[in-house]
């Protein structure tokens, strides 16, 4: 495990993990920093986005976890984004699924030996399924952050006390070095007494100061940059507001990383 390694996770669908994730790597690679992702989720859509078809990838992280002879070692899974090559990406592939069950701590296991080769990413960024199952298990025990993804509503605030009891248990079994390192707000409308009554719910939960800032405003831009696969960045000043919480976001995330 390296203390730069980051799970973001949420058991719900659709609040937004891997736009979470990506705007992160856009936000570094902007800085002339180099992240690395490692897509756990078997929908694959961070690899799609860094330009990676899942259906395609030769060696997967799901190799590596499942320790197939062809898989190697983790670095023979990395691949060089087409954003950039400061960007790379452990992809996923549709298979991994099966992985749900398994061993817990394969993944911590996998990158303490790549430990070395892995000093040279500012960031490793696991972008975790919609679930509470192995895999996002495997992402906690190797993480030494974890960064929740919420979005301000009844149904995306359902089940966070679960996702705070499942950090807890892993810190617990597999890994006392994890910590809830903070909560990003996806999603969030402009002006909503709704919206406000659930982040002041939220902030009873996790604590007002677990709760990073900005939150991330809703953007049609943000699904653009999905379907057209490209990082927030690069759409200037069109995504100006977009990219400055990213930014943000980021240079949040930095201090964490340097403060442990």
């Amino acid at each position: 495990m390296t203390d730069r390694t980051v799970a973001v996770l949420n058991q719900k669908g659709g609040v937004g993990k891997t736009t979470v994730t990506l705007g992160l790597a856009s936000a570094a690679m902007s800085a002339g920093r180099r992240v690395l992702v490692i897509d756990l989720d078997p929908q694959g859509s961070s690899s799609w986005v860094l330009g990676v078809d899942p259906e395609t990838a030769v060696v997967s992280v799901g190799d590596v976890l499942a320790a197939k002879p062809k898989s190697g070692a983790l670095l023979d899974a990395i691949v060089v984004s087409e954003w950039s090559d400061l960007i790379d990406v452990v992809p996923a592939r549709p298979d991994q699924q099966q992985l749900e069950d398994g061993t817990a701590t394969r993944l911590a296991k996998v990158l303490a030996k790549s430990a070395a080769a892995l000093d040279e990413y500012e960031a490793i960024l696991i972008d975790c399924p919609p679930s509470l199952g192995n895999l996002t298990t495997n992402a906690l025990a190797a993480a030494r952050h974890a960064l929740i993804v919420v979005e301000p509503s009844a149904l995306g605030l359902r089940g966070i006390g679960g996702v705070a009891d499942v950090i807890d248990s892993v810190w617990d079994l597999h890994n006392p070095d994890l910590e809830l390192s903070g909560v990003v707000l996806n999603r969030v409308p402009a002006v909503s007494n709704e919206a406000e009554r659930r982040i002041d719910e939220l902030g009873r939960i996790v604590g007002k100061s677990a709760i990073w800032q900005p939150p991330i405003p809703q953007r049609v831009v943000f699904n653009q940059a999905v379907g057209e696969r490209r990082p927030i960045h690069s759409y200037g000043r069109r995504a100006s507001d977009a990219t400055e919480v990213f930014d943000r976001l980021w240079a949040t995330m930095r201090r964490t990383l340097r403060s442990r």
